[in-house]
């Protein structure tokens, strides 16, 4: 049969007869594959004189399944682009000397440790200027624009117990012992910590031997600011021999260059960071708060004297947790950015406390989730740079000057321009205390008013942050599939205030579940939703939130959890940020108050939980441990839920969906959990 079949064929291509059908064309819904193709700007870093901007574009590459990292230079005044480091390798933080001439950044271009490298603008040749083990960060040029300072980790002997056995030459052993004595051991950025510190050193920016300059058993670092004489460099941190067991304390130091000494500014209970010396090097902003040990605690912008005197808050009544200050050129105000309802903005506050909004809109550098976010820079002439998003763009980069703005780029055109995506609309959401929720509503992008589709809620992680009308490739793509995507900011989310927030202050899960519900019940009375294909996921606190909804309710058709916490008690013990979780989530340990942990922990509904449930945790999550997905996924068999267990390998908390490939197929595996139900009857 089959010889007939192909002897037919080829007399019917003889013959010249058509046969098949003309091949289609390229899908205009955005696919899994299309994640190879996105690029996203951050870290726009603008020239003292606002001709031009540096900044970072991550670019997908498909043999690497990396978003590769590199520095591109924007003309402001024509738009033209043109690349600065963008050969193999990753490549980030440019940073501008204090004249412009000459552009730092940090590169591993040579395949080794990253190293800092300097780029003369006028001739277009870049330097290494270190040989450095570890990767230099927080790197700040000198005012006179010879010196660079930055810091760098600075390994430690540790602890070491008994003699090991000489190895013979030649043999291949085991591993030796992994010693640790440290609070946190390990993290999710960073693994299992080898012992050491990070440190501030100081390297001439033509090259050379780099100076150690702080020392001991502390870490010093973050962000670094030189006062204009040079011989003065600030930074934050907790230097006190209980830094380990105080998360949230830290202080403004200055530094003598010199001679290596150390003053402390600050001292109060709670955080002191961000500081910026002004222009005159007669004051220095940072932000920080007075601790109070809660869940959400607004970060305010500080002004002192050099000194550490005189210390005063300048946002206090802003109700909005502000960040990276910048001073103005004429030393009369400081920018900051924060979030006001789900977008993120730049402010000028003035030294007398009055507050003006200068840029909003701004977007993050994250594509799989709607989180707010972005970054800007000021030049001398008050222009900013700003990266810039929609709801249906990743972050571009602006210019706002004059109050007028201007996107420069226009990364993802070539893709996106030809891709029909779903419209983000926003819904009017009431809760049950009559308090207004925000929510934005992701709809296919074949809608048709009127019509009704199944429903993901999908619910941001933190529990302390925010989604906005930002782009979202998971959002995309589930929408790209037939289904409307819901995202909520229920109480506990930032940017609406502190009362707000901490309305889950030492009750979370509890009423967010409440809001959450409103949501889903507004999308359905606007016509939006079929009430009887309805599914809900989300990631970290949105893992949470979503274990304890199935735990409360069989509305939905199947739920996806994703690197969830299950048991309170577990996870403050596993977690990598022990002393945090404890004191500012519950106020005591676990074994102090184990019910308290016990009635907040989604393990404890699991007996309710009807709904086909999938769970999905990254391999080397070590924010919430893979032991909290995987005790889950048992208890669900257990009780005979329907469920599978998604490892996604290699990858943190943090880093789920860093990989395009993995982040394609999360979301594609979550929707073949949610179509594996959809049409069959609810949970009883």
């Amino acid at each position: 049969m089959f010889k007939c079949v192909c002897a037919f064929a080829l007399l019917l291509a003889a013959s010249g007869t058509a046969m098949a059908a003309p091949a289609e064309g390229p899908t205009t819904l955005l696919t899994p594959r299309d994640l190879f193709s996105l690029q996203v700007a951050s870290d726009p870093q603008i020239s003292p004189d606002g001709s031009r901007i540096a900044y970072v574009r991550r670019s997908g590459d498909i043999m690497t399944d990396r978003m590769r990292p590199s520095i591109w230079l924007i003309d402001t005044r024509t738009g033209k682009e043109m690349p600065v480091a963008a050969g193999p390798g990753a490549h980030s933080q440019p940073r501008w000397s204090p004249d412009g001439s000459r552009l730092a950044y940090v590169s591993t271009a040579e395949g080794e440790a990253p190293q800092l490298f300097v780029r003369w603008m006028d001739s277009g040749e870049s330097v290494r200027i270190t040989g450095l083990p570890n990767s230099p960060s927080g790197i700040a040029w000198s005012p006179d624009g010879r010196r660079i300072a930055y810091s760098m980790f600075v390994p430690d002997e540790g602890l070491e117990l008994g003699k090991p056995v000489e190895k013979p030459e030649g043999a291949k052993w085991a591993e030796p012992l992994e010693i640790h004595t440290a609070v946190t051991y390990r993290t999710d950025e960073q693994g299992y910590l080898k012992p050491g510190y990070d440190h501030i050193f100081v390297v001439s920016a033509e090259g050379g031997a780099p100076r150690q300059l702080t020392f001991g058993a502390v870490n010093d670092g973050g962000s670094l600011s030189w006062s204009p004489d040079g011989n003065t460099i600030y930074f934050s941190g907790n230097r006190t021999l209980e830094w380990e067991r105080e998360p949230v304390d830290s202080e403004v130091f200055a530094l003598n260059v010199d001679s290596g000494v150390v003053t402390t500014l600050t001292d109060r209970d709670g955080p002191d960071a961000s500081a910026v010396v002004s222009p005159d090097g007669s004051r220095i902003a940072y932000v920080g708060f007075d601790d109070q040990k809660l869940g959400y605690q607004n970060s305010v912008l500080y002004v002192m004297d050099r000194n550490g005197s005189n210390p005063r808050p300048l946002t206090a009544d802003l109700d909005r947790s502000v960040g990276s200050p910048v001073w103005a050129d004429d030393g009369r105000s400081i920018y900051v950015d924060y979030d006001d309802e789900g977008v993120t903005k730049v402010a000028r506050v003035s030294l007398d406390g009055s507050i003006r909004a200068v840029a909003e809109g701004l977007s993050g550098s994250s594509l799989d989730r709607p989180y707010t976010g972005g970054s800007f820079s000021v030049a001398d002439n008050g222009a900013l740079a700003v990266t810039s998003g929609t709801a249906t763009r990743p972050a571009n980069i602006s210019l706002i000057k004059g109050g007028d703005a201007r996107q420069l780029t226009r990364l993802n055109a070539n893709l996106l321009d030809h891709k029909r995506l779903g419209e983000v609309i926003e819904i009017p959401v009431t809760s049950f205390d009559n308090r207004p929720i925000d929510a934005w509503l992701t709809l296919p992008p074949s809608h048709a008013e009127g019509q009704r589709h199944p429903l993901i809620l999908e619910i941001h992680g933190g529990p302390f942050a925010a989604y906005g009308p930002h782009f979202s490739t998971d959002n995309q793509l589930y929408a790209a599939s037939g289904y409307a995507v819901l995202s909520v900011n229920p109480r506990g989310s930032t940017s609406y205030g502190a009362e707000f927030a901490n309305l889950i202050h030492h009750a979370y899960p509890g009423r967010d579940y409440d809001d959450l519900m409103a949501a889903v019940d507004a999308a359905i009375t606007q016509g939006y939703a079929d009430p009887n294909r309805l599914f809900v996921t989300g990631g970290s606190g949105g893992g949470v939130l979503t274990a304890w909804i199935i735990g409360k309710t069989n509305r939905f058709k199947a739920a996806a959890t994703q690197k969830p916490v299950i048991d309170w008690a577990s996870f403050a013990l596993t977690a990598d940020a022990p002393f945090f979780f404890s004191q500012y989530w519950f106020g005591e340990y676990p074994w102090e108050d184990p019910q308290a942990y016990w009635n907040r922990s989604p393990l404890s509904l699991v007996g309710n939980v009807n709904t086909p449930t999938l769970v999905v945790v990254g391999s080397e999550d070590y924010r919430t441990p893979v032991s909290e997905a995987e005790q889950y996924y048992t208890a669900l068999q257990l009780v005979g839920v329907p469920t599978a267990l998604v490892k996604v390998p290699g990858a943190s908390h943090g880093g789920i969906a860093a990989r395009p490939s993995q982040s394609g197929a999360k979301a594609s595996a979550i929707l073949a959990w949610f179509d594996k139900y959809k049409n069959e009857p609810p949970a009883q």
